[in-house]
């Protein structure tokens, strides 16, 4: 039985793939295995706008558009309307470093607790230390992704229970984020990619940039390889935000948790933000 956001995911992966030939509501539609009528509402439902409209909004050529729309944060803040509740990253995200003895040791004397969610994206795992939100994987392998955490800390004491912080992460992907709700990252990674990951956070939501451009942001303009494997190392998905981060030329490029996931994030925050702007 497919979820709603695995039908969703399939019109996205057609939209993605056939954008130049403008497919019809009815070929897409048939991706998710609903009739045009029930696709085009439940479409609405999840993204805010047509099957149309975010088809413009995965297109190379509304990509290139934001890549030249190199709004600063401020900018982007006033542009959109937005004021003390706003998403954007930066206002409300702290990031902390693990020590390099918990490093060293991949978390020997750590308890992390973690929790399953689900999202308008798919299914995820968080899990947090004392300290923080150390990891948010897309789930679509509960086992995989339970996997996956046990060998990111393999000296770590794994607990299955929710805490405070999850609670937060889902209120977030739910866009209920409230001002009081910072954010607290506990990461384990080396000084450059703390870095590269830090950048990541002043993107803008419904903004996008280059791997080349991120590099230069960051004081890394020769490393541009270098920061793209730190991207994509990134530990805790959509609240550091490197879906953001595109080819040159405006195709997506890679994604640790599926190039369809990475055009889903794209459309939709682009539609959010340009439903706020057209409100005004």
């Amino acid at each position: 039985m497919m979820t709603d956001y695995q039908r969703i995911a399939a019109a996205i992966g057609y939209i993605q793939a056939n954008f130049r030939e403008q497919p019809t509501l009815e070929q897409i539609a048939a991706q998710a295995h609903w009739s045009p009528f029930h696709f085009q509402r439940k479409f609405q439902e999840w993204a805010g706008v047509s099957p149309k409209k975010f088809l413009q909004y995965v297109s190379i050529e509304h990509a290139k558009s934001l890549l030249q729309q190199q709004l600063s944060v401020a900018d982007a803040t006033h542009a959109t309307g937005l004021s003390g509740t706003s998403r954007l990253h930066d206002l409300f995200v702290t990031l902390e470093a693990m020590t390099p003895g918990e490093y060293r040791q991949g978390g020997a004397a750590l308890t992390i607790s973690y929790s399953f969610g689900d999202s308008r994206f798919g299914p995820y795992l968080v899990a947090s230390t004392p300290k923080g939100i150390c990891h948010l994987h897309f789930a679509d392998d509960a086992d995989l992704a339970l996997a996956e955490l046990h060998q990111q800390w393999p000296q770590a004491a794994l607990l299955a229970q929710a805490r405070p912080e999850h609670a937060q992460v889902a209120r977030f992907f739910a866009r209920e984020f409230q001002p009081a709700d910072r954010l607290h990252l506990h990461l384990k990674g080396t000084d450059f990619q703390l870095k590269v990951w830090e950048s990541l956070l002043h993107i803008p939501e419904g903004r996008l940039t280059t791997y080349s451009g991120l590099a230069t942001g960051a004081g890394f303009e020769s490393a541009v390889r270098a920061v793209g494997t730190a991207i994509g190392a990134n530990p805790v998905g959509y609240l550091i935000p490197c879906h953001r981060v595109i080819r040159q030329g405006g195709e997506l490029g890679q994604y640790r948790w599926g190039v369809t996931r990475k055009a889903a994030l794209m459309g939709w925050e682009a539609a959010q933000t340009t439903a706020l702007v057209e409100a005004k």
